[in-house]
């Protein structure tokens, strides 16, 4: 039985959903092949993703391709209420609620967990984590799944790497019309889509700290560029700070940006990146948010404890008042920002990134049993397919080589 916050939202849900789905050009192509195929007829998915309109929608095509679908979140703050009331009007089983509290968000998958899935859609890395850790029981049924996400993908190389990953997964976030889509342009538009709306502030003329040189730093920094700001870089990484410099940023330290910069994003998927000693030297009014997976990038701890009040500035903002009186903006809780505080990514990215999710379910459903219990590359078809299908939603086309040039470059 569902667990959600209030049905009679569905109607509104249901709005969401059809205005994405009329743009989600690639996903009906792969569902006009699935609903006759049904390659995922009489399995069970269990997906853990970020409950909105889009991926509602994903649901919807790998039901369309014979599956049980049962959803639940993957961060506390990025369902909404009304695309889940609409999910569970259409028949789905879901389990999750914007806001829900640590033990709640738990809960929410241990239940979904509950359904005994064959496939897994992953966002993230908790639901494998949790499958792992609290229901090894039924890693033995599970054939294997997928996992989109940076920092996903990066517990699941650990996993691996120490020898206890109980089944193959797919590496979707590594696959070329991901990253190059979703995590550049995808966090790069949404990012700066939620910071404007939630401040209606302008960024033409503002010191904008990137912390991250990856896929979706590199967005962000571009786009922040593009909106006229004056964008700094912080890495760890020298190769990527020299690039980023090379691409006409400014590559500092974090401890040089702190005095420096009005908007800080942090886009890396590791902790504490801006902590206590760059609190200290931030500027009045500064914004801060992130745009990493988890909500530990920015090092809220040592927020709060330099803080005399907390006040709510905006829906969405918390005002963080230290005691000299200097106030800190912090966007969505520190949590992904883009969802925490928006809509997520553009329809026309997702739906790539969703396109190569369902192929790579649908392919894992069908062979996994024979795949290593790795973390597997994206196969370079269903780039391909995807790319293909893309390409042709924007009305564009490839040319195609010769025998004799084939022969030429040794294919």
């Amino acid at each position: 039985m569902s667990s959600i916050r209030d049905i009679s939202l569905a109607p509104v849900g249901q709005q969401k959903m059809e205005w994405a789905w009329q743009y989600m050009k690639i996903l009906q192509s792969i569902q006009k092949e699935a609903e006759k195929e049904k390659p995922l007829d009489g399995l069970t998915l269990t997906v853990a993703i970020h409950i909105e309109a889009k991926t509602a929608n994903l649901c919807r095509v790998l039901r369309s391709a014979g599956a049980e679908v049962i959803l639940t979140g993957c961060n506390p703050l990025s369902t909404q209420d009304e695309v889940v009331a609409a999910l569970v009007a259409d028949g789905f089983e879901v389990f999750a609620w914007r806001g829900a509290t640590a033990e709640e968000y738990e809960m929410h998958i241990e239940q979904a967990l509950s359904y005994r899935p064959h496939v897994i859609i992953d966002d993230g890395g908790d639901l494998v984590a949790m499958l792992h850790g609290n229901r090894p029981d039924l890693a033995a049924r599970v054939i294997g799944g997928c996992e989109e996400t940076t920092t996903g993908v990066m517990r699941l190389r650990i996993r691996e790497r120490e020898g206890t990953l109980a089944f193959p997964m797919y590496a979707v976030n590594d696959a070329r019309c991901k990253h190059l889509f979703d995590n550049r342009h995808g966090t790069g538009q949404s990012v700066w889509d939620a910071i404007m709306r939630n401040t209606n502030m302008i960024i033409a003329g503002k010191n904008v700290v990137v912390a991250g040189y990856g896929m979706c730093g590199r967005g962000v920094a571009q786009k922040a560029r593009g909106l006229g700001a004056r964008v700094f870089i912080c890495e760890v990484d020298p190769v990527r700070a020299l690039e980023a410099a090379m691409d006409g940023f400014f590559a500092v330290s974090m401890d040089e940006a702190a005095g420096v910069g009005d908007i800080f994003i942090t886009a890396t998927g590791c902790k504490d990146i801006i902590r206590k000693e760059h609190l200290m030297k931030m500027k009045d009014g500064v914004l801060l948010c992130n745009a990493g997976h988890f909500d530990v990038e920015i090092n809220k701890p040592d927020l709060y404890a330099l803080s005399k009040e907390v006040v709510k500035r905006r829906p969405n903002i918390e005002g963080f008042v230290l005691h000299d009186g200097r106030v800190l903006n912090l966007i969505g809780e520190g949590r992904l920002v883009n969802l925490a505080a928006g809509d997520g990514h553009p329809i026309e990215i997702m739906d790539m990134s969703f396109a190569l999710q369902t192929l790579c379910a649908i392919d894992m459903a069908e062979n996994g049993k024979g795949y290593a219990k790795k973390v597997l590359s994206v196969p370079a078809e269903m780039d391909t397919k995807v790319a293909r299908l893309a390409l042709s939603a924007m009305g564009g086309s490839v040319d195609k080589l010769s025998p004799e040039q084939e022969k030429y470059m040794g294919k």
